[in-house]
Protein backbone atom coordinates (compact mmCIF):
# COMPACT_ATOMS: atom_id res chain seq x y z
CA UNK A 1 0.00 0.00 0.00
CA UNK A 2 2.82 2.35 0.86
CA UNK A 3 4.38 1.51 -2.55
CA UNK A 4 1.53 2.20 -4.30
CA UNK A 5 0.89 5.40 -2.59
CA UNK A 6 4.09 6.47 -3.42
CA UNK A 7 3.67 5.47 -7.23
CA UNK A 8 0.30 7.39 -7.59
CA UNK A 9 2.52 10.56 -5.77
CA UNK A 10 5.03 10.17 -8.27
CA UNK A 11 2.98 9.58 -10.95
CA UNK A 12 0.97 13.06 -10.07
CA UNK A 13 3.96 14.81 -9.45
CA UNK A 14 5.33 14.00 -12.87
CA UNK A 15 2.20 15.44 -14.89
CA UNK A 16 1.83 18.02 -12.66
CA UNK A 17 5.55 19.55 -13.36
CA UNK A 18 5.01 18.83 -16.95
CA UNK A 19 2.28 20.13 -17.53
CA UNK A 20 2.61 23.52 -15.89
CA UNK A 21 6.16 23.72 -17.31
CA UNK A 22 5.02 22.92 -20.81
CA UNK A 23 2.01 25.61 -20.38
CA UNK A 24 4.85 27.80 -19.57
CA UNK A 25 5.61 28.23 -23.16
CA UNK A 26 2.05 27.68 -24.87
CA UNK A 27 0.30 30.84 -24.02
CA UNK A 28 3.81 32.30 -24.45
CA UNK A 29 4.25 31.30 -28.16
CA UNK A 30 0.91 31.97 -28.98
CA UNK A 31 0.75 35.14 -27.69
CA UNK A 32 4.48 36.37 -29.17
CA UNK A 33 2.93 35.27 -32.43
CA UNK A 34 -0.03 37.84 -31.95
CA UNK A 35 2.06 40.27 -31.07
CA UNK A 36 4.58 39.85 -33.78
CA UNK A 37 1.93 39.48 -36.53
CA UNK A 38 0.53 42.90 -35.40
CA UNK A 39 3.70 44.49 -35.64
CA UNK A 40 4.35 43.23 -38.80
CA UNK A 41 0.69 44.16 -39.82
CA UNK A 42 1.83 48.14 -38.89
CA UNK A 43 4.35 47.79 -40.81
CA UNK A 44 2.78 47.19 -43.86
CA UNK A 45 -0.01 49.40 -43.06
CA UNK A 46 2.51 52.62 -42.19
CA UNK A 47 5.65 51.51 -44.53
CA UNK A 48 7.52 52.49 -41.07
CA UNK A 49 11.34 50.45 -40.88
CA UNK A 50 10.66 50.45 -36.67
CA UNK A 51 7.68 48.16 -37.28
CA UNK A 52 10.16 46.10 -39.28
CA UNK A 53 12.91 46.11 -37.24
CA UNK A 54 10.50 44.94 -34.01
CA UNK A 55 8.70 42.37 -36.30
CA UNK A 56 12.12 40.73 -37.15
CA UNK A 57 13.48 41.34 -33.08
CA UNK A 58 11.05 40.49 -31.23
CA UNK A 59 10.23 36.97 -33.79
CA UNK A 60 13.86 35.78 -32.45
CA UNK A 61 11.70 35.54 -28.95
CA UNK A 62 8.97 34.22 -30.48
CA UNK A 63 10.94 31.37 -32.26
CA UNK A 64 13.16 30.53 -28.86
CA UNK A 65 9.36 30.19 -27.15
CA UNK A 66 8.42 27.70 -30.08
CA UNK A 67 11.49 25.55 -30.23
CA UNK A 68 11.47 25.36 -26.17
CA UNK A 69 7.58 24.39 -26.41
CA UNK A 70 7.70 21.70 -28.69
CA UNK A 71 10.69 19.71 -26.73
CA UNK A 72 8.13 20.44 -23.05
CA UNK A 73 4.77 18.96 -25.38
CA UNK A 74 7.41 15.88 -26.45
CA UNK A 75 8.17 15.33 -23.12
CA UNK A 76 4.28 15.60 -21.75
CA UNK A 77 3.11 13.33 -24.30
CA UNK A 78 5.49 10.66 -23.43
CA UNK A 79 4.97 10.84 -19.48
CA UNK A 80 1.13 9.79 -20.31
CA UNK A 81 2.05 6.61 -22.19
CA UNK A 82 4.45 5.71 -19.83
CA UNK A 83 3.02 6.50 -16.06
CA UNK A 84 -1.02 6.43 -17.32
CA UNK A 85 -1.19 3.42 -19.28
CA UNK A 86 -4.61 2.80 -17.98
CA UNK A 87 -5.68 6.11 -18.80
CA UNK A 88 -4.67 5.84 -22.75
CA UNK A 89 -6.11 2.26 -22.57
CA UNK A 90 -9.25 3.07 -21.26
CA UNK A 91 -10.14 6.35 -23.11
CA UNK A 92 -7.25 6.16 -25.29
CA UNK A 93 -9.76 5.84 -28.49
CA UNK A 94 -11.51 9.71 -27.68
CA UNK A 95 -8.15 11.38 -26.20
CA UNK A 96 -5.97 10.53 -28.42
CA UNK A 97 -7.92 11.72 -31.92
CA UNK A 98 -7.99 15.62 -30.49
CA UNK A 99 -4.25 14.85 -30.05
CA UNK A 100 -3.83 13.44 -33.39
CA UNK A 101 -5.36 15.95 -35.68
CA UNK A 102 -3.41 18.78 -33.31
CA UNK A 103 -0.50 17.11 -34.27
CA UNK A 104 -1.17 16.43 -38.21
CA UNK A 105 -3.03 19.50 -39.02
CA UNK A 106 -2.31 22.42 -36.66
CA UNK A 107 1.29 21.63 -35.59
CA UNK A 108 2.57 21.16 -39.03
CA UNK A 109 1.18 24.17 -40.63
CA UNK A 110 2.32 26.29 -38.15
CA UNK A 111 5.74 24.88 -38.51
CA UNK A 112 5.46 25.40 -42.08
CA UNK A 113 4.65 28.85 -41.98
CA UNK A 114 6.88 29.50 -39.43
CA UNK A 115 9.76 28.24 -42.07
CA UNK A 116 8.37 30.58 -44.81
CA UNK A 117 7.86 33.78 -42.71
CA UNK A 118 11.63 33.38 -41.12
CA UNK A 119 13.74 32.81 -44.21
CA UNK A 120 11.59 34.38 -47.09
CA UNK A 121 11.67 38.65 -45.74
CA UNK A 122 13.25 39.04 -49.41
CA UNK A 123 11.61 36.88 -51.57
CA UNK A 124 8.07 38.28 -50.91
CA UNK A 125 6.33 41.18 -50.88
CA UNK A 126 5.16 42.59 -47.70
CA UNK A 127 1.47 41.70 -47.66
CA UNK A 128 2.12 38.46 -48.29
CA UNK A 129 5.00 37.65 -46.20
CA UNK A 130 2.47 39.12 -43.42
CA UNK A 131 -0.17 36.60 -44.24
CA UNK A 132 2.55 33.71 -42.94
CA UNK A 133 2.62 34.99 -39.90
CA UNK A 134 -0.79 35.24 -39.48
CA UNK A 135 -1.34 31.52 -40.61
CA UNK A 136 1.39 30.75 -37.80
CA UNK A 137 -0.84 32.94 -34.98
CA UNK A 138 -4.00 31.17 -36.31
CA UNK A 139 -2.17 27.37 -36.46
CA UNK A 140 -1.20 27.97 -33.46
CA UNK A 141 -4.54 28.60 -31.54
CA UNK A 142 -6.61 26.18 -33.35
CA UNK A 143 -3.59 23.76 -32.01
CA UNK A 144 -4.35 24.48 -28.63
CA UNK A 145 -7.97 24.59 -29.83
CA UNK A 146 -7.33 20.48 -30.14
CA UNK A 147 -5.83 20.12 -27.07
CA UNK A 148 -8.35 21.58 -25.13
CA UNK A 149 -11.06 19.33 -26.80
CA UNK A 150 -8.88 17.08 -25.23
CA UNK A 151 -8.59 18.00 -21.86
CA UNK A 152 -12.08 19.66 -21.85
CA UNK A 153 -13.48 15.57 -22.62
CA UNK A 154 -11.76 15.11 -19.00
CA UNK A 155 -13.16 18.16 -17.21
CA UNK A 156 -16.85 17.41 -19.18
CA UNK A 157 -17.29 14.02 -20.99
CA UNK A 158 -19.34 13.26 -23.89
CA UNK A 159 -19.87 11.93 -27.01
CA UNK A 160 -18.39 8.44 -25.66
CA UNK A 161 -20.08 5.20 -24.80
CA UNK A 162 -18.68 2.24 -22.56
CA UNK A 163 -18.05 -0.69 -24.47
CA UNK A 164 -18.64 -3.36 -21.33
CA UNK A 165 -16.99 -6.21 -23.30
CA UNK A 166 -13.63 -4.31 -23.94
CA UNK A 167 -13.67 -2.43 -21.06
CA UNK A 168 -13.36 1.21 -22.39
CA UNK A 169 -14.76 4.25 -23.38
CA UNK A 170 -15.19 4.26 -27.41
CA UNK A 171 -16.00 7.43 -29.03
CA UNK A 172 -19.51 7.71 -30.94
CA UNK A 173 -20.15 11.51 -31.48
CA UNK A 174 -17.02 13.54 -32.75
CA UNK A 175 -19.31 16.35 -33.13
CA UNK A 176 -20.25 15.95 -29.01
CA UNK A 177 -16.59 16.42 -28.95
CA UNK A 178 -16.24 19.99 -30.78
CA UNK A 179 -19.43 21.09 -29.52
CA UNK A 180 -18.63 20.65 -25.74
CA UNK A 181 -19.67 23.37 -23.34
CA UNK A 182 -16.51 23.28 -21.64
CA UNK A 183 -14.59 23.41 -24.83
CA UNK A 184 -16.02 27.01 -25.50
CA UNK A 185 -15.97 28.27 -22.11
CA UNK A 186 -12.24 27.44 -21.66
CA UNK A 187 -11.12 27.82 -25.18
CA UNK A 188 -12.05 31.40 -25.17
CA UNK A 189 -10.78 32.21 -21.77
CA UNK A 190 -7.23 30.21 -22.20
CA UNK A 191 -6.89 32.04 -25.56
CA UNK A 192 -7.28 35.45 -24.25
CA UNK A 193 -4.82 34.20 -21.83
CA UNK A 194 -2.20 34.35 -24.40
CA UNK A 195 -2.64 37.68 -25.54
CA UNK A 196 -2.00 38.75 -21.85
CA UNK A 197 1.05 36.57 -21.84
CA UNK A 198 2.49 37.58 -24.90
CA UNK A 199 1.84 40.98 -24.69
CA UNK A 200 3.31 41.77 -20.85
CA UNK A 201 6.71 39.53 -22.09
CA UNK A 202 7.57 42.00 -24.88
CA UNK A 203 6.62 45.08 -22.41
CA UNK A 204 8.10 43.86 -19.79
CA UNK A 205 11.59 43.29 -21.76
CA UNK A 206 11.14 46.36 -23.09
CA UNK A 207 11.09 48.16 -19.79
CA UNK A 208 14.18 46.48 -18.95
CA UNK A 209 16.28 47.78 -21.68
CA UNK A 210 14.80 51.45 -21.42
CA UNK A 211 16.71 50.55 -17.39
CA UNK A 212 19.98 50.20 -19.08
CA UNK A 213 19.15 53.08 -22.01
CA UNK A 214 21.30 56.27 -21.68
CA UNK A 215 18.76 59.59 -22.32
CA UNK A 216 18.89 60.25 -26.03
CA UNK A 217 19.57 56.48 -27.37
CA UNK A 218 18.01 55.77 -31.05
CA UNK A 219 16.78 53.02 -29.36
CA UNK A 220 14.53 54.44 -27.19
CA UNK A 221 11.78 54.87 -29.80
CA UNK A 222 12.43 51.59 -30.88
CA UNK A 223 11.46 49.89 -27.15
CA UNK A 224 8.58 52.73 -26.11
CA UNK A 225 6.61 51.65 -29.41
CA UNK A 226 7.31 47.80 -28.88
CA UNK A 227 5.27 48.61 -25.04
CA UNK A 228 2.57 50.60 -27.06
CA UNK A 229 1.90 47.69 -29.66
CA UNK A 230 2.55 44.66 -26.37
CA UNK A 231 0.53 46.42 -24.12
CA UNK A 232 -2.68 47.24 -26.05
CA UNK A 233 -2.55 43.19 -26.79
CA UNK A 234 -1.83 42.64 -23.35
CA UNK A 235 -5.31 45.08 -22.07
CA UNK A 236 -7.18 43.66 -24.52
CA UNK A 237 -6.32 40.30 -23.13
CA UNK A 238 -6.91 41.06 -19.39
CA UNK A 239 -10.65 42.38 -20.50
CA UNK A 240 -10.90 39.16 -22.43
CA UNK A 241 -9.91 37.03 -19.86
CA UNK A 242 -12.13 38.91 -16.81
CA UNK A 243 -15.07 38.10 -19.07
CA UNK A 244 -14.41 34.57 -20.27
CA UNK A 245 -13.27 33.51 -16.78
CA UNK A 246 -16.83 35.21 -15.01
CA UNK A 247 -18.66 33.15 -17.69
CA UNK A 248 -16.57 30.31 -16.56
CA UNK A 249 -17.10 30.48 -12.80
CA UNK A 250 -20.39 30.56 -13.77
CA UNK A 251 -20.99 27.55 -15.75
CA UNK A 252 -18.71 25.87 -13.05
CA UNK A 253 -21.64 26.35 -10.86
CA UNK A 254 -23.88 23.70 -12.57
CA UNK A 255 -20.92 21.38 -14.34
CA UNK A 256 -18.58 21.10 -11.36
CA UNK A 257 -19.76 22.09 -7.92
CA UNK A 258 -17.60 20.75 -5.84
CA UNK A 259 -14.77 22.95 -7.98
CA UNK A 260 -16.75 26.08 -7.39
CA UNK A 261 -17.77 25.63 -4.02
CA UNK A 262 -13.79 24.86 -3.03
CA UNK A 263 -12.67 28.23 -4.82
CA UNK A 264 -15.36 29.85 -3.00
CA UNK A 265 -14.48 28.81 0.05
CA UNK A 266 -18.35 27.24 0.93
CA UNK A 267 -17.90 24.45 2.89
CA UNK A 268 -21.71 25.00 4.57
CA UNK A 269 -24.59 25.41 1.92
CA UNK A 270 -24.62 29.28 1.22
CA UNK A 271 -28.66 29.92 0.52
CA UNK A 272 -29.14 33.60 0.05
CA UNK A 273 -32.89 32.68 0.90
CA UNK A 274 -32.46 32.17 4.65
CA UNK A 275 -30.56 35.23 4.95
CA UNK A 276 -31.48 38.23 5.95
CA UNK A 277 -29.60 40.40 3.20
CA UNK A 278 -30.90 37.98 0.62
CA UNK A 279 -27.43 37.78 -0.68
CA UNK A 280 -24.37 35.90 -0.57
CA UNK A 281 -20.95 37.02 0.94
CA UNK A 282 -17.98 36.58 -0.90
CA UNK A 283 -14.74 35.22 0.89
CA UNK A 284 -11.60 37.42 0.84
CA UNK A 285 -9.90 35.20 2.68
CA UNK A 286 -11.00 31.87 4.02
CA UNK A 287 -8.48 28.67 5.94
CA UNK A 288 -10.47 25.35 5.83
CA UNK A 289 -9.17 21.99 7.91
CA UNK A 290 -7.92 19.20 5.40
CA UNK A 291 -9.36 16.99 8.45
CA UNK A 292 -12.52 17.70 8.60
CA UNK A 293 -12.73 19.77 5.32
CA UNK A 294 -14.31 22.27 7.42
CA UNK A 295 -13.77 26.47 7.09
CA UNK A 296 -11.88 27.16 10.10
CA UNK A 297 -11.11 30.89 9.43
CA UNK A 298 -12.83 33.47 6.89
CA UNK A 299 -12.63 37.13 6.09
CA UNK A 300 -16.08 37.89 4.08
CA UNK A 301 -17.22 40.82 1.63
CA UNK A 302 -21.67 40.91 2.30
CA UNK A 303 -23.08 41.01 -1.55
CA UNK A 304 -19.99 40.30 -3.58
CA UNK A 305 -20.62 36.44 -4.23
CA UNK A 306 -24.12 37.55 -5.40
CA UNK A 307 -23.27 39.71 -7.48
CA UNK A 308 -20.26 37.75 -9.05
CA UNK A 309 -21.79 34.26 -9.02
CA UNK A 310 -25.84 35.03 -9.75
CA UNK A 311 -24.77 38.67 -11.63
CA UNK A 312 -27.23 40.51 -9.21
CA UNK A 313 -26.98 42.54 -6.17
CA UNK A 314 -29.02 39.74 -4.24
CA UNK A 315 -29.86 35.91 -4.95
CA UNK A 316 -28.01 32.83 -5.56
CA UNK A 317 -27.56 29.64 -3.67
CA UNK A 318 -24.21 27.59 -3.33
CA UNK A 319 -24.08 24.10 -2.55
CA UNK A 320 -21.49 23.57 0.22
CA UNK A 321 -19.02 21.36 0.23
CA UNK A 322 -19.97 19.25 2.80
CA UNK A 323 -23.23 18.56 0.94
CA UNK A 324 -21.70 17.62 -2.31
CA UNK A 325 -19.62 14.75 -0.48
CA UNK A 326 -23.16 13.22 0.38
CA UNK A 327 -24.71 13.51 -2.80
CA UNK A 328 -21.41 12.33 -4.46
CA UNK A 329 -21.20 9.23 -2.51
CA UNK A 330 -24.37 8.37 -2.89
CA UNK A 331 -24.03 8.58 -6.38
CA UNK A 332 -20.55 7.17 -7.10
CA UNK A 333 -20.16 4.70 -3.67
CA UNK A 334 -17.99 5.72 -0.86
CA UNK A 335 -14.73 4.45 -1.81
CA UNK A 336 -15.01 4.07 -5.75
CA UNK A 337 -11.61 3.23 -7.17
CA UNK A 338 -9.35 3.48 -4.23
CA UNK A 339 -10.16 7.11 -2.89
CA UNK A 340 -11.84 7.58 0.71
CA UNK A 341 -13.74 10.56 -0.29
CA UNK A 342 -14.52 13.49 -3.22
CA UNK A 343 -13.59 16.62 -1.80
CA UNK A 344 -10.94 18.68 -3.28
CA UNK A 345 -8.10 20.61 -2.07
CA UNK A 346 -10.14 23.44 -1.21
CA UNK A 347 -6.96 25.71 0.37
CA UNK A 348 -5.10 25.44 -3.20
CA UNK A 349 -7.84 25.80 -5.30
CA UNK A 350 -9.83 28.97 -3.26
CA UNK A 351 -5.77 30.94 -3.58
CA UNK A 352 -4.99 29.70 -6.98
CA UNK A 353 -8.12 31.55 -8.00
CA UNK A 354 -7.47 34.86 -6.09
CA UNK A 355 -4.37 34.73 -7.54
CA UNK A 356 -5.32 34.33 -10.90
CA UNK A 357 -8.40 36.71 -10.96
CA UNK A 358 -6.67 39.27 -8.78
CA UNK A 359 -3.05 38.70 -10.51
CA UNK A 360 -4.94 39.59 -14.01
CA UNK A 361 -6.47 42.62 -12.25
CA UNK A 362 -3.09 44.30 -11.55
CA UNK A 363 -2.15 43.60 -15.03
CA UNK A 364 -4.47 45.35 -16.01
CA UNK A 365 -3.77 48.58 -13.83
CA UNK A 366 -0.10 48.35 -14.98
CA UNK A 367 -0.90 48.34 -18.55
CA UNK A 368 -3.54 51.37 -18.10
CA UNK A 369 -0.78 53.33 -16.39
CA UNK A 370 1.94 52.49 -18.56
CA UNK A 371 -0.26 53.39 -21.42
CA UNK A 372 -0.89 56.51 -19.93
CA UNK A 373 3.42 57.22 -19.28
CA UNK A 374 4.05 56.22 -22.53
CA UNK A 375 1.76 58.71 -24.27
CA UNK A 376 3.61 60.32 -27.54
CA UNK A 377 3.61 63.86 -25.92
CA UNK A 378 4.76 62.58 -22.22
CA UNK A 379 8.43 60.89 -21.37
CA UNK A 380 6.53 59.85 -17.59
CA UNK A 381 7.50 56.22 -18.48
CA UNK A 382 11.47 57.40 -18.87
CA UNK A 383 11.68 59.52 -15.68
CA UNK A 384 9.87 56.65 -13.72
CA UNK A 385 12.47 54.51 -13.40
CA UNK A 386 10.41 52.76 -10.41
CA UNK A 387 7.80 52.09 -12.60
CA UNK A 388 9.74 50.34 -15.47
CA UNK A 389 11.07 48.13 -12.90
CA UNK A 390 7.29 47.02 -11.71
CA UNK A 391 6.94 46.85 -15.44
CA UNK A 392 9.89 44.46 -15.61
CA UNK A 393 9.08 42.14 -12.78
CA UNK A 394 5.41 41.53 -14.82
CA UNK A 395 6.97 40.01 -17.42
CA UNK A 396 7.06 37.35 -14.77
CA UNK A 397 3.80 37.55 -13.55
CA UNK A 398 1.77 36.31 -16.43
CA UNK A 399 3.41 32.63 -15.72
CA UNK A 400 2.33 32.94 -11.92
CA UNK A 401 -0.99 33.53 -13.00
CA UNK A 402 -1.32 30.91 -16.18
CA UNK A 403 -0.20 28.52 -13.25
CA UNK A 404 -2.37 29.06 -10.67
CA UNK A 405 -5.24 29.49 -13.53
CA UNK A 406 -4.37 25.26 -14.24
CA UNK A 407 -3.95 24.46 -10.59
CA UNK A 408 -7.48 25.22 -10.41
CA UNK A 409 -8.28 23.62 -13.69
CA UNK A 410 -6.68 20.44 -12.98
CA UNK A 411 -7.10 19.92 -9.41
CA UNK A 412 -10.29 21.08 -9.34
CA UNK A 413 -11.88 17.40 -10.71
CA UNK A 414 -10.44 15.50 -8.00
CA UNK A 415 -10.28 12.88 -7.33
CA UNK A 416 -10.97 12.11 -11.14
CA UNK A 417 -9.10 12.26 -14.00
CA UNK A 418 -11.97 11.94 -16.32
CA UNK A 419 -15.12 13.56 -14.09
CA UNK A 420 -17.88 11.17 -13.30
CA UNK A 421 -16.23 8.48 -15.03
CA UNK A 422 -12.76 7.17 -14.04
CA UNK A 423 -10.54 8.20 -10.61
CA UNK A 424 -6.91 9.18 -11.04
CA UNK A 425 -6.07 5.90 -8.62
CA UNK A 426 -7.29 3.66 -11.80
CA UNK A 427 -5.61 5.77 -14.74
CA UNK A 428 -2.07 5.03 -13.26
CA UNK A 429 0.13 2.50 -15.15
CA UNK A 430 0.35 -1.00 -12.85
CA UNK A 431 3.95 -2.19 -14.09
CA UNK A 432 5.60 1.18 -13.46
CA UNK A 433 7.83 1.32 -10.07
CA UNK A 434 8.48 4.03 -7.76
CA UNK A 435 12.41 3.69 -8.79
CA UNK A 436 11.42 4.29 -12.24
CA UNK A 437 9.13 7.57 -11.56
CA UNK A 438 11.69 8.55 -9.03
CA UNK A 439 14.57 8.43 -11.82
CA UNK A 440 12.29 9.76 -14.75
CA UNK A 441 10.98 12.79 -12.22
CA UNK A 442 14.66 13.80 -11.33
CA UNK A 443 16.09 13.88 -15.29
CA UNK A 444 12.83 15.36 -16.62
CA UNK A 445 13.27 18.44 -13.66
CA UNK A 446 16.96 18.45 -14.79
CA UNK A 447 15.60 18.58 -18.30
CA UNK A 448 13.28 21.27 -18.08
CA UNK A 449 15.77 23.37 -15.55
CA UNK A 450 18.63 23.36 -18.45
CA UNK A 451 15.54 24.39 -21.21
CA UNK A 452 14.36 27.35 -18.77
CA UNK A 453 18.20 28.35 -17.95
CA UNK A 454 19.13 28.59 -21.51
CA UNK A 455 15.71 29.83 -22.62
CA UNK A 456 16.25 33.22 -20.27
CA UNK A 457 20.02 33.01 -21.28
CA UNK A 458 19.58 33.21 -25.04
CA UNK A 459 16.48 35.76 -24.48
CA UNK A 460 18.46 38.14 -22.59
CA UNK A 461 21.34 37.62 -25.06
CA UNK A 462 18.96 38.51 -27.90
CA UNK A 463 17.88 41.62 -24.98
CA UNK A 464 21.22 42.99 -24.78
CA UNK A 465 22.45 42.68 -28.29
CA UNK A 466 19.32 45.43 -29.50
CA UNK A 467 17.91 45.55 -32.55
CA UNK A 468 20.72 46.89 -34.57
CA UNK A 469 23.00 44.14 -34.03
CA UNK A 470 22.70 42.09 -36.70
CA UNK A 471 23.51 45.86 -39.04
CA UNK A 472 26.15 46.49 -37.21
CA UNK A 473 28.05 43.29 -37.49
CA UNK A 474 27.43 43.59 -41.03
CA UNK A 475 28.62 47.26 -41.29
CA UNK A 476 32.26 46.20 -39.00
CA UNK A 477 32.74 42.88 -39.57
CA UNK A 478 35.28 41.11 -36.87
CA UNK A 479 38.50 40.92 -38.25
CA UNK A 480 39.02 36.45 -37.24
CA UNK A 481 42.73 37.44 -36.40
CA UNK A 482 41.83 40.04 -33.78
CA UNK A 483 42.94 38.05 -30.46
CA UNK A 484 46.69 37.11 -31.84
CA UNK A 485 49.31 39.72 -31.13
CA UNK A 486 51.00 41.54 -33.79
CA UNK A 487 54.22 39.65 -33.75
CA UNK A 488 52.13 36.32 -33.98
CA UNK A 489 50.32 37.64 -36.98
CA UNK A 490 53.97 38.00 -38.53
CA UNK A 491 55.66 34.45 -37.76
Amino acid sequence: MVTLVGILDLARFQFAMTTIFHFFFVPMSIGLAVVVALMETLYVIKKDETYKKMTQFWGKIFLLSFAVGVVTGIIQEFQFGMNWSEYSRYVGDIFGAPLAIEALVAFFAESTFIGLWSFTWDRFKPAIHLIFIWVVAFASSISALWILAANSFMQNPVGYAIDNHMGRAELKSFGALLTNKQLWIEFPHVLVGTFVTGGFIVAGMAAFKLLKLKKGDKQIDFFRKSINVALVVGLVGVGGALITGDQHAFELQSMQPMKYAAMEGVDTTLDSSKRKDKAQPWSLISVTSPATHRVIAKIEIPYALSILGNHSLTGGKTTGTTELEKQFEKKYGKTTGGIKNYYVPENTLFYSFRVMAMGAGLLGLVAVVALWFNRKKSNLILSQRWFLWVMGVMTFFPFVVNTAGWLVTELGRFPWVVYGLMTIADAVSPNVSAASLLISNIIYFLTFAALGGVMIWLSRRVLHAGPDAEEEAEASPRDPYEHLSGSEVEA
